[in-house]
């Protein structure tokens, strides 16, 4: 079967030559691949700011990409772990390689694992899957959430209490930056700020911009907000139109003509953005470097993100 001849089915194929690639097989193996490479990325939420930039971020790097390697997209329902589980495991295509950002549970994790068994190349990005092994790209979110809260503490002059906003609890990207959050004000800044809990609002603006109304009418001293997630239009509009509004303190992430602008405007304070463009790059070069498909070695630290204020936007 290395020596390339045929007679053997492609999925069979391409299983050999992957454990002979996991095993340093010494010789020139076989091209499992009959014409494209194709390497599917499985995304959610397409109508997500921050999901749509990484989508438009890999159809960019897609189009510099020799003409033997295609990138497909594909966008799956994040309530649907069994439909997530059932991609990962049957795709409608002969696939390479694959690069996901979906959410944490036990049947897309029971997928994962059994996928990186076959030694299919796998990369993780943004967020990572419990229980699982493969390449993860992405920012260090535990970091992310203290410095969230280093700045919240060094640059809000108000006392007072302080809430963290995300998603739920599907996304351990979410859970990572909320834990670093309190994390840093309980070891640092008890003295001044009441880290009070954390309001799930699923990145929907609506139930945001509820979830915040009622935090303000709760806590007339709330001096601190950190949204770990997406939808942060609705609690700059909010924040823009309440009375206290100016008087808290706001931490997001995510840099786009909206965020830049409430940041202009005062009722954001800092925007931490995590690079996606920069994560969509590493992890195709991590999949093709898997493939013997890369020219040089990829190294794999965490992303940096990027801090910005309205002075250096």
């Amino acid at each position: 079967m290395l020596n390339g001849r045929g007679g053997v089915r492609p999925a069979t194929v391409e299983k050999v030559v992957a454990a002979a690639r996991s095993l340093d097989y010494p010789r020139r193996l076989p091209e499992a691949h009959r014409g494209v490479i194709r390497i599917e990325v499985i995304l959610v939420r397409p109508d997500a700011t921050f999901f749509a930039r990484l989508s438009r971020a890999f159809e960019r790097i897609a189009a510099t990409l020799d003409r033997s390697i295609a990138v497909h997209r594909t966008f799956l329902d994040e309530a649907d772990p069994a439909a997530i589980a059932r991609r990962i495991l049957d795709p409608d295509m002969r696939r390479a390689g694959l690069i996901l950002a979906v959410p944490d549970h036990p049947l897309v994790g029971a997928a994962l694992r059994k996928l990186e068994a076959e030694n299919v190349p796998t990369v993780q990005i943004v967020t990572e899957i419990s229980g699982t092994s493969g390449a993860y790209v992405g920012i260090d979110n535990y970091a992310a959430g203290r410095m969230a809260g280093l700045l919240l503490s060094r640059m809000q002059r108000r006392p007072g209490k302080v809430v963290a906003v995300c998603h739920s609890q599907i996304y351990r990207v979410h859970r990572d930056r909320v834990r670093g959050f309190f994390d840093y004000l309980m070891e640092t800044a008890t003295e001044y700020f009441e880290p009070i809990g954390v309001l799930f609002g699923h990145d929907d603006g609506d139930r945001n911009a509820e979830q915040l109304l009622d935090a303000l009418k709760r806590w007339p001293d709330l001096a601190g907000l950190y949204n770990a997630g997406g939808a942060n239009s609705a609690l700059n509009d909010v924040l823009r139109r309440h009375p206290r509004g100016g008087q808290v303190f706001f931490v997001g992430h995510e840099l786009t003509g909206r965020s830049a602008r409430a940041l202009r405007e005062g009722t954001m304070d800092v925007v931490l953005d995590q690079a996606p463009e920069a994560q969509a790059r590493r992890a195709i070069d991590l999949v093709l470097a898997t493939l013997n498909l890369h020219d040089l070695p990829v190294e794999n630290p965490p992303i940096r993100f990027v801090t910005f204020t309205a002075e250096n936007l």
